[in-house]
């Protein structure tokens, strides 16, 4: 007899995502290789009115609410100094993942300092209602967001002379060489301010770039002034959309030495670190944000806190720590 296994978090992604692109139950249980009476009751108790208003993050929260009722004794409720340690982390926006494997790294003999992820999101979402659970799950990232397929017109590029990533060298696609950048802008508050970017592809490296405009001379100005500060051997490419902000790229070229190439339009995942960069990015500045507000040393700060964070690419090291050994190296 086979035992069963309850439904994991990814198990119910798949799920959620199947369902929006109209699949059946059926379908979903055997792409999933799940019985077809486990999708149903499932989609059931999540309590979605509709199949297509499952969502992954609610069914796993009351699910893992109703197996937590019985449970007492959980290790954050017992190691008051691991508990600490946790919320701290959450709440310099550190996933519950992050923050499982730096504890390994960290304390990688001491048993009683190592929790799993789905430990912590348990505990998370049973806590109690009121200000701590609010303070606490406002610092985790949002993973019920589906990217929307928009039927958008193409523009004629109004860039002049470009290179296009097709002509970019393979060593940018390998990741193995460092010294390769994603940049783009992240817009403010009714698109009147903005900053600006750059993730460098191999170590995750973040520099948030301060801008008085989105006007190209600007933009090329404050870009070019942010890499001065590297050695030659991490400035090499900087792979960008066509936006009209870098269309002084041959003069930025001129005072860099860095080649820009620029990604084929609405095609995001061209520049995916970069994207995902501007997600995380997203939890300190939300959309409406007025960047003419934000000041150079709070930009800095986030800029810090944000490569102080361990990556699951990076085997849960930072990019502060990657970026060192290239510097040192």
């Amino acid at each position: 007899m086979v035992k069963y296994q309850r439904l994991s978090f990814d198990e119910r992604e798949e799920i959620s995502r199947q369902l929006a692109c109209g699949k059946s139950e059926r379908a979903i249980a055997t792409h999933i290789g799940r019985a077809p009476s486990s999708i149903s009751r499932e989609i059931r108790q999540s309590g979605a009115i509709k199949p297509e208003d499952y969502r992954a993050v609610s069914a796993h929260r009351r699910s893992n609410r109703k197996r937590h009722q019985r449970r007492k004794n959980r290790k954050l409720d017992t190691n008051i100094i691991l508990r600490n340690l946790v919320f701290n982390h959450l709440a310099k926006k550190w996933s519950p993942e992050q923050i499982a494997k730096r504890l390994k790294i960290l304390y990688p003999k001491d048993m009683d300092m190592h929790v799993s992820h789905e430990a912590i999101y348990s505990y998370l979402y049973v806590l109690p209602r009121g200000e701590l659970k609010r303070e606490i799950t406002t610092c985790l990232r949002r993973h019920h967001r589906d990217r929307r397929h928009r039927k958008t017109r193409q523009k004629s590029c109004s860039i002049q002379d470009f290179l296009s990533i097709e002509e970019r060298p393979a060593e940018v696609a390998d990741r193995i060489i460092p010294g390769h950048w994603e940049g783009d802008l992240i817009i403010g508050k009714q698109c009147a301010s903005a900053i600006g970017t750059l993730v460098e592809r191999t170590t995750r490296m973040t520099f948030l770039v301060k801008l008085k405009s989105r006007e190209a001379t600007h933009v090329r100005e404050a870009f070019a002034k942010e890499f001065k500060r590297l050695p030659p051997d991490l400035k090499k490419t900087l792979t960008y959309d066509q936006g009209e902000e870098m269309s002084e790229h041959k003069l930025f070229t001129q005072e860099t030495d860095i080649t820009v190439y620029f990604a084929h339009p609405h095609s995001p995942w061209e520049r995916g670190t970069n994207e995902n960069t501007n997600a995380l990015l997203r939890q300190y500045f939300p959309k409406g944000t007025d960047f003419n507000t934000i000041s150079e040393e709070k930009l800095k700060m986030v800029q810090n806190e944000l490569n102080d964070r361990p990556r699951k690419t990076l085997g849960f090291y930072t990019p502060h720590e990657k970026f060192a050994e290239l510097l040192r190296s």
